[in-house]
């Protein structure tokens, strides 16, 4: 799955507030926001990319 990248700035500008409400109510999406006000959609982790976080994840919390 590839990210998705939304140019809201023609129609919308979201406040950090705002920006937070529409995290809480797509909890099961990845959501970032850039500087140039565009929406950001993550695919979720999975397979070797899964994997290596688990990891990191494991040596934090050994450390």
């Amino acid at each position: 799955m590839n990210t998705v990248v939304l140019n809201l700035e023609p129609i919308a500008h979201l406040t950090d507030e705002q920006f937070y409400q529409l995290c809480i109510a797509n909890r099961d999406l990845s959501l970032e926001m850039n500087a140039a006000g565009e929406l950001i959609i993550m695919p979720p982790v999975g397979g070797e990319s899964g994997n290596q976080e688990a990891d990191l994840i494991t040596d934090l919390n050994n450390w």
